[in-house]
This record gives C-alpha cells, structure tokens and sequence, in this order.
C-alpha cells in the first residue's frame, strides 16, 4: 500500500485592488504549493512577480474547468499541494471553482479556505444597509428581458438585495432596477480598495442622474445593494409616520421645499418623492 501523502487544494482569496489586503497566511501559502490554478494566469503571474515569487501556473476557467478536475486531482493524489485563484477576491464567489470544489469534495481530497478580499463582504460593511439578511445574486442578465424577470421574481423580496456589475452594462442595470423597485434606497459601490472607491447612496434614478453628470461614476467594477421589500404592514405604519412627520413640519410653517428636506434626511428616499407628498399634504390642508 501506497505511503504517499495526499496533497491539498487551498482556496486563496486574493486582493480586489490594494495588494496590502493579502493575507501573510495567503502570501506564504502561495509560495509554498506547487501549482496555482488561476483564473487568468497573465493577471495571476503579475500578483505572483509583485510578491516575489515564481510558481508555475496552469488556466482554470469557466470553459476548461471540468476538464482540468482530473488533471488537478492526479497531482494531489501525488502529493502536490495546489493553491486555487481567481483573477481578485474569493474564488467561487461570481467566479469558476465551483465544478472543480464540488467534484474533489466527492473524491475525498482535503479543501482549505484561506480567508481574505470579497467584494460582497466588503461592499455590505459599508454600506449602511441592513445585513442581518441579503441575497446575493451576482450578475444580473446581459439580456433586457431576462433581467427584467429577475427583477421582477425579488421585488417582494425583504432580505438586502446584492448584485455585481461591469461598467458597460451598469446604467441598464440601474434603469431596470428603477422599473422593478421605484423609489427603493440603493447603495453603489465602485472600485471597491482602489484608488477611485465611491459609494453613491440614493434610488436607482438618482444614481444614474449622477452618472450622467460625472460620466467617471460610470466606470469601474460595481456591487449594486438594494434595500429589501417593507413588510405591508410595516409600510403603512411608515407611510403614516412620514405623513405625520410631514404634517407637522407644515403646520410649524416650514415650506414645503425645507419639508422635504427634512424628510429625506431623517427616513431616506428622493427629496423630489417627498417634496410630492408635502405638497399633496399642503393642498389637502
């Protein structure tokens, strides 16, 4: 019987734009297996020679990924350790692994995670949303109508809505999440650990006036969240403390204008939404 030693497959989070997010415990690792199978292995052999290391490389992507599991797992069952990447963040995570995971998973063979950058994560710490509960649902569809009827399937949906964009397919985004929620609150970060990070906080249709006034919000990687539904009771008792609210903002003789302000400041949403509302209140007397 064999004394060989199995080898292990080490999920390696690596950064999503500042190189110091690497962890020493990723870093070492990276340098000690004997392959790392990256996503692209051009953008992966840069991240190696910044750290100093020379490692070999082999492809692993979405349309070779099932045929690399048995190529992959003749080296560990020769012992060799293998560290899998992604071109940034976690593996697996809107990126290819899944097939490769799932199928060693299934053989036996020993996976450890090595914790680091994920975009997600990252974007939810920041954003002031709630996170006790989201979904994530990495790229919406390139195509108009499928993204609609996934838009669509979550608008009642009360868990924190997470989705990851490019910048040649975000303002469609942005426009199909107006259709689909309204008025609903929106958190856009861009560039997350870069240079350039933004959040932009607003609706769907105050982000893309953004846009259109500083055309460089367009550009960059995004991960788009969108506040869940309100329950419907929860809703009418927030319609009724916002009228309330509104009610006696007026009453003190504040304009309608500085109500909306107020508004806006204290419960969230379009001051032009609550301008709308003070003004009906106004006129209703």
């Amino acid at each position: 019987m064999s004394d060989t030693v199995i080898g292990t497959l080490y999920v390696v989070a690596t950064p999503i734009g500042n190189l110091e997010d690497l962890s020493p415990r990723a870093a070492r690792l990276l340098g000690e297996v004997a392959l790392v199978a990256a996503e692209d292995t051009r953008h992966t052999a840069g991240l190696l020679r910044r750290l100093g290391l020379s490692v070999p490389l082999l492809s692993l992507h979405e349309h070779n990924e099932t045929a690399r599991v048995d190529q992959l797992d003749a080296r560990l069952v020769r012992g060799e350790d293998i560290a899998l990447v992604s071109d940034a963040g976690t593996p697996l995570i809107s990126d290819p692994g899944f097939v490769l995971v799932r199928e060693l998973r299934v053989r036996g063979r020993r996976i450890v995670p090595i914790p680091g950058a994920c975009a997600l994560v990252a974007a939810l710490s920041a954003a002031g949303l709630p996170t006790d509960r989201f979904l994530f649902q990495g790229f919406l569809p390139a195509k108009a109508g499928a993204r609609r009827q996934r838009l669509q399937a979550l608008a009642n949906r009360e868990e924190t809505l997470v989705f990851y964009e490019s910048p040649h397919r975000i303002r469609d985004s942005l426009a199909a999440i107006a259709d689909a929620f309204g008025e609903r609150r929106l958190v856009l970060a861009r560039e997350l650990t870069k240079t350039f990070e933004t959040f932009l906080d607003g609706n769907a249709r105050d982000l893309l006036a953004r846009m259109d006034d500083d055309p460089d919000q367009a550009r960059g990687e995004f991960v788009i969240m969108v506040a869940g539904a309100v329950p419907d009771n929860e809703a009418e008792a927030a319609h009724l403390e916002a009228d309330a609210l509104l009610s006696a903002l007026l009453a003190e003789g504040v304009g309608v204008k500085q109500a909306a302000a107020v508004a806006a400041r204290l419960l969230g949403g379009a001051k032009k939404a609550w301008y709308g509302r003070a003004q009906a209140l106004k006129e209703a007397g």
